[in-house]
């Protein structure tokens, strides 16, 4: 009866060792997931944060087309800095588009890297004109290009 305690002893002396490596098995992957799952957020909140911005920029040049209702097809060309700040600046409704479109480049650039573009279309002869107002963009990680379009009538 001795030697079959003995031997019974010798046994479980070995399996509280294999419990712990178990245990530390399934703790190495769930620690790897909660890893998996942190990157995932991370690049998900930078593409929300792109995102935003890109809507932010097409409101803030259709704001200034609002504000410039006259230039009408200046805002389809490209943008030239005219300057046209201040009191003393003696700019026509054209030269203020062109200013405006120059700094809005430069707030897409800088904003959402070198790599963004942005571009206006307006349709309509008549009174009431259709601006589509386009900022793109890429987003490290995605094999395409990102884009957003803003569609406004005034």
């Amino acid at each position: 009866m001795m030697t079959h305690l003995k031997n019974r002893k010798a046994r479980a002396r070995g399996f509280s060792m294999v419990e712990a490596l178990v245990a530390l098995v399934v703790l190495s992957v769930g620690m790897l997931g909660i890893a998996s799952l942190y990157v995932v957020t991370l690049r998900s909140s930078g593409s929300a944060i792109s995102r935003m911005q890109a809507v932010n920029l097409a409101s803030d040049l259709a704001d200034r087309i609002r504000a410039n209702r006259t230039a009408r097809e200046a805002y389809e060309e490209a943008g030239a800095d005219e300057e046209c700040v201040g009191e003393t600046a003696a700019c026509s409704p054209d030269d203020m588009a062109a200013h405006d479109l120059f700094l809005w480049d430069a707030q897409l650039e800088a904003t959402l890297g070198a790599s963004a573009a942005g571009s206006v279309a307006v349709d309509g002869a008549g009174a009431l004109r259709t601006y589509t107002i386009t900022v793109s963009w890429k987003e490290p990680g995605e094999p395409e290009e990102l884009s957003y379009q803003l569609r406004m009538q005034i």
